[in-house]
């Protein structure tokens, strides 16, 4: 493979998908089906296992590749779904990436910096990537925020491109064949940009646009997590829909004034694709982030209640500082994830520390609230407070 996979409508792609959990799983369906079909790729798929040990159903324990290759379905992450028999699980970052020309990342963003050096060695030259990954990197010294796509393209090196696919993509139903909507943002160049496009399309159930702003929509994908968890604080209220959608409303008004207050060339149109505003609505009624914090709620309430019932001091400041809540989250994760990791948390955290340097915690009440409640201990009942009329 001597062409560039970015200009020439010549290249035979060869795909490596890195990272196999929950939304890795549910896009090699996709992925996996449509190199099968289109003549512009190879058929197999390289899909990066990090290798663990599953107990099935009759209590033997297995290799997790093992049981995606002899049985064509995640057992742990995405259980019930077939996947395509030419998706192969690799538990080798470097045989997994070799030669690969479109790498898609779709794992937590604290792994890459250890995975990085083996895969800028072992992939095409002229190799591209699309980012699956929700969340933001964050520059220690400056204090600013950075985009993980950014984050890959330097680590890669050598003109490497990274775009990011984000939308309203709950993954068992994106597995299950739902209709559903996503966004791909990259600016590959032609025919490199529908080429990328294509590979995930998969109309009616998977639908995916193409736009150039990257940083509008990774940013969008990484603020929804922040905004789910004041959705999960109203559902642990047991509040309705009224205040959700109130909620709703002023988070991404904030997502949006984030996006261009500390990012280049964002554009108000990427608020309305399937990586603003739908991907914030279905992440606010379904998804990780909501459904921890929902749990996270409903503990506090308990906790403080029961506490106070059985002594005369007010036992909240007991709770009320931050390694009781990172504890409390950590728990959560364990009990309701299976495995998976929460991005919301770690994202308010990252957005704190930028906006408190830069003395702009004022200006964005409804997050600044949301990291109270979740590491400073404030009442979960006083999220209504952040939703600010503006």
């Amino acid at each position: 493979m001597d062409s560039n996979p970015q200009t020439s409508a010549e290249q035979i792609d060869r795909v490596c998908i890195i990272g196999s959990g929950n939304w890795g799983s549910a896009i090699s369906t996709l992925v996996g089906r449509n190199c099968e079909r289109l003549p512009n790729c190879e058929t197999e798929v390289k899909m990066w296992v990090f290798e663990e040990t599953v107990t099935l159903e009759d209590g033997s324990q297995e290799k997790l590749t093992d049981v995606i290759n002899q049985r064509h379905e995640n057992v742990k992450y995405l259980p019930g779904i077939k996947l395509p028999e030419n998706v192969i699980a690799v538990p080798d970052l470097k045989e997994a990436c070799a030669d690969a020309t479109l790498l898609i990342f779709v794992l937590p963003h604290q792994f890459l910096p250890r995975l990085m050096p083996t895969i800028r060695a072992s992939v095409h030259p002229s190799s591209r990537g699309v980012s699956l990954i929700k969340g933001l990197d964050f520059d220690a010294d400056t204090k600013l925020p950075m985009l993980i796509s950014e984050t890959i393209a330097k680590a890669m090196g050598d003109d490497f491109q990274c775009g990011v696919l984000m939308g309203a993509n709950v993954a068992s139903e994106v597995a299950e064949g739902q209709m559903c909507e996503s966004t791909l943002a990259s600016n590959f160049g032609q025919p490199a940009d529908e080429i990328t496009r294509q590979i995930f399309d998969a109309p009616p159930s998977f639908r995916v646009q193409h736009v150039s702003d990257i940083a509008g929509a990774e940013v969008c994908g990484a603020l929804k997590n922040v905004i789910a968890l004041g959705a999960g604080f109203v559902d642990g209220l047991d509040l309705g829909g009224n205040t959700k959608a109130a909620l709703l409303r002023v988070g991404l008004k904030e997502m949006a004034k984030f996006c261009h207050l500390f990012f280049e060339g964002v554009r108000d149109e990427t608020f309305t694709e399937s990586c603003g505003m739908a991907d914030l609505i279905t992440t606010c009624y379904g998804g990780r982030n909501r459904k921890c914090a929902e749990a996270f709620a409903r503990q506090r309430r308990h906790q403080l209640k029961d506490m106070n019932e059985n002594s005369q001091e007010d036992c909240s400041a007991i709770m009320n500082n931050e390694k009781t809540c990172e504890s409390q989250w950590k728990t959560i994760e364990e009990e309701l994830l299976n495995g998976q990791k929460l991005q919301g948390t770690l994202t308010a955290q990252e957005v704190h520390i930028i906006l408190s340097s830069r003395g702009l915690l004022e200006s964005f009440p409804l997050i600044n609230k949301i990291y109270d409640i979740s590491f400073k201990g404030q009442p979960v009942e006083s999220i209504v407070e952040g939703v600010v009329m503006t």
